[in-house]
């Protein structure tokens, strides 16, 4: 089985539907619950805590480089020591394989 974080994203065409329940339930396992998906199922979310400012910026311009490898970027909010990241598909107004992708990443590079 090929983990998520060692796949990239690819253009989601317009047309194309989210993903079903059973490969979100599938997909946040692998995510180790460290991401909740909202309730009306179109995106998920991860918030970090950090020690201070210049953790929380570190954090920030690394999941900024992970995005634009990708292709694929997230909604953030950012304060003093705090990062909540927030990954949906535009294009499909939901979840696609694309945003646990990108999470996977993100997990890999905060501990």
């Amino acid at each position: 089985m090929t983990t998520l974080a060692s796949q990239n994203c690819t253009r989601v065409s317009p047309d194309t539907v989210s993903i079903n329940d059973t490969e979100i339930s599938t997909y946040l396992k692998e995510l180790k619950s460290l991401w909740q998906m909202l309730s009306d199922k179109s995106s998920i979310n991860r918030q970090l805590s950090f020690d201070n400012f210049y953790e929380t910026m570190a954090f920030v311009n690394a999941a900024a480089e992970i995005a634009h490898q990708q292709n694929h970027h997230p909604d953030m909010h950012i304060g003093y020591n705090y990062c909540n990241i927030t990954f949906t598909t535009h294009s499909i107004n939901g979840l696609s394989l694309k945003d646990f992708i990108c999470a996977a990443k993100i997990n890999e590079i905060s501990t």
